[in-house]
């Protein structure tokens, strides 16, 4: 019989609170808001839609380019894309201390793609492409 966990992120050996502990929906949804309207503005100054409304001029899927890139230098790079920068989180590993690598980059970043891993969570709060490439997103 095991025993329950006392907070989010225990089994995973991270603080109940503060720095380095696991982050809520809350900010993951901000950030991610926060680096799909970037990447939509970043895309829009290269790409322009054909129309006279203004949802008719947006990029549309250009702007997935400048995503994965804020997505995959990001967290190559510092841990965190920009919307993770402004909310305080980062990218980290749970099976050992070390950066998170380019595979892992690349899984994380194609999963959150897909959308549908992002909302299947956890006991921790970790979606589906933290928990396939051992990762979290952390408070930093």
């Amino acid at each position: 019989m095991t025993t329950p966990q006392a907070y989010r992120g225990e089994k995973l050996g991270l603080p109940a609170s503060g720095s380095g502990s696991l982050t809520s929906f809350g900010p993951r949804l901000g950030a991610f808001v926060v680096d799909t309207i970037a990447s939509t503005l970043v895309a829009s100054l290269f790409v322009r839609g054909r129309g006279s409304t203004f949802v008719d001029k947006l990029p549309g899927s250009w702007s997935l380019i400048p995503l994965a890139v804020d997505y995959l230098v990001g967290i190559l790079l510092a841990g965190r894309t920009v919307g993770m920068y402004l909310f305080s989180l980062r990218v980290i590993r749970v099976d050992r201390t070390a950066a998170v690598d380019p595979w892992r980059a690349l899984v994380r970043t194609v999963l959150l793609f897909l959308l549908v891993p992002a909302l299947v969570f956890d006991r921790d709060g970790r979606g589906l492409q933290d928990r396939l490439t051992d990762t979290a997103v952390v408070r930093s």
